[in-house]
């Protein structure tokens, strides 16, 4: 019997490798690299990738493994050699959660004369069945706060009974301040690469044409790497992460966020070693209610809920265009270059580490594509190559779902905003060109015309929404001259973002 860690599966605390015997199991492991030459991945999510599955490998041969590591093209090589050595071996693995994965692999190892058994992905806290019971079989539409509620009823994290602890559900309204300029935000656990992270890194920037800034790369490769990042955390961020959780700020590219989410989703950690610690700080009265609850709606809430709706919703999520656009996606999210300052410091720091928090993501990244009008797979495709922590599971939900409101699946309205949000939750407005109060004219924020040119644009799709009211009744107290140069300074906007020079 051979136990198939996937690269996204390197956990040896749970699922099939926990209950392994080294005396009598091996491991198969592929490296697979066709994926990597289809297309520009950002450096630091390869070197992250193969650095992290190669360390994993060592440590299981530390631990008395047989490893078979292959380093191949595709899959289908590596299991000709597997099955050359091993015929007719029965593989054992956990579910893959991209769509259609787990099928592929299952007629791949059949194909070879093999037995492919898909277990239950014990790296989440909801069940695939658990989630359909909640949902219900013929749901085509979730709502993530009902079902935040239920998994704090399940499994009883932050409850009173059947009451959340401190009487509220959310602390969302205290978890949206801005730091005053004094402020200094914590330092976040950084790891210099060992050797074998180092030549990966190499390997990656030699082997393959990639994307974004090599280094510094700091990410955490390791479980030990993991577990001290997520200690570091708990005691030095977690406390003070809660209020600024939102805020965008130039002087700190990572704010108090955990940064655990690459670790998080390659295996090294499992959700509840991260909630477990968190609520035990709560508890002892070192960390305050609204921070663990706002950490906890991440992992337990938001990283459950849209790993399966994107299973419930697939295929159909995945070339959703509710609102038919169809614009190139603007070449500043490759090379940065923008007057726009949010824009140019967002994309600047995806370029250096491949990452940005959830704020830039949604409001900047997601929220300025959504006005432009960028095609939905244009947008989801520059995401799950720019970012370390991405995976389809993760960005097709959170980009086309919510990000673009291209599908219902996972939102009642889209997360459409003006500059006025941007200058409220950031101070990337002071140093910017743009003004942020001006709608019209050529220093007026790009965001403001955008903004309402797309309510006006999708007033039949959107305008009947209960919840968009409010901003509809605002545009129809407009009058034609406003909207006419709205319109005209909108169209100039796009001109420019195609030409490069906005």
């Amino acid at each position: 019997m051979t136990i198939w860690a996937l690269g996204d599966q390197l956990a040896l605390e749970y699922g099939p490798l926990a209950e392994a015997d080294p005396n009598h199991d091996r491991v198969l492991m592929v490296e697979a690299t066709e994926f990597a030459r289809r297309h520009r991945y950002h450096s630091q999510k390869l070197t992250l990738v193969f650095a992290a599955m190669r360390q994993f490998r060592d440590r299981l041969r530390r631990e008395g493994f047989e490893v078979d590591y292959r380093q191949t093209a595709t899959f289908e090589n590596a299991l000709d050699s597997h099955f050359a050595s091993h015929p007719g071996d029965r593989l054992i693995c956990m579910e893959p959660p991209s769509h259609g994965a787990g099928d592929r692999l299952q007629r791949l190892v059949e194909s070879h004369g093999g037995t492919l058994e898909r277990r239950h992905h014990e790296g989440f806290l909801c069940s695939r069945a658990a989630f359909d019971e909640w949902a219900g079989p013929d749901a085509d539409s979730f709502r993530h706060e009902s079902f935040y509620r239920w998994m704090r009823r399940k499994t009883g994290y932050l409850m009173d009974g059947d009451e959340p602890v401190g009487g509220e559900w959310n602390f969302d309204e205290d978890n949206r301040a801005f730091p005053r300029p004094e402020y200094a935000f914590s330092d976040p656990r950084r790891f210099q690469p060992d050797d074998l992270t180092q030549a990966t890194l190499e390997w990656v920037e030699s082997t393959f044409e990639t994307w974004g800034e090599p280094e510094p790369f700091e990410w955490p490769v390791t479980r030990a790497q993991a577990l001290d990042a997520r200690d570091h955390f708990i005691s030095k961020r977690l406390p003070r992460f809660g209020p600024y959780q939102d805020a965008m700020v130039e002087r700190s590219w990572a704010g108090e966020h955990a940064l655990l989410s690459p670790a998080l989703n390659l295996g090294l950690l499992h959700p509840r070693e991260l909630i477990d610690p968190a609520i035990e700080a709560y508890e002892k009265g070192g960390v305050p209610l609204e921070s663990v609850e706002g950490f906890l709606r991440q992992v337990l809430g938001w990283r459950e809920f849209v790993r399966h709706v994107y299973r419930r919703a697939m295929p159909e999520l995945a070339t959703a265009n509710a609102l038919e656009a169809n614009r190139e996606l603007p070449s500043f999210y490759w090379d940065g270059e923008t007057k726009m300052n949010c824009l140019e410091t967002a994309v600047g720091r995806v370029r250096k580490r491949g990452y940005g928090h959830h704020i830039e993501r949604l409001m900047l990244l997601s929220n300025f594509a959504l006005l432009y009008g960028v095609e939905p797979q244009a947008l989801n495709r520059w995401f799950h190559l720019a970012y370390v922590d991405a995976y389809h599971w993760v960005t097709t939900p959170n980009v086309i779902g919510m990000g673009l409101f291209a599908s219902d699946a996972l939102s009642t309205k889209p997360y459409a905003a003006s500059a006025n949000y941007v200058d409220r939750m950031s101070d990337y407005c002071a140093d910017c060109p743009y003004d942020p109060d001006q709608t019209v004219g050529e220093q007026a924020c790009p965001f403001n015309a955008l903004y309402w040119d797309f309510l006006e644009r999708n007033e039949d799709r959107l305008g009947d929404n209960h919840r968009m009211g409010l901003v509809y009744h605002h545009l129809q107290n407009k009058d034609e001259t406003e909207r006419t140069a709205i319109h005209e300074r909108a169209e100039r906007i796009r001109n420019r973002t195609r030409q490069g020079s906005i």
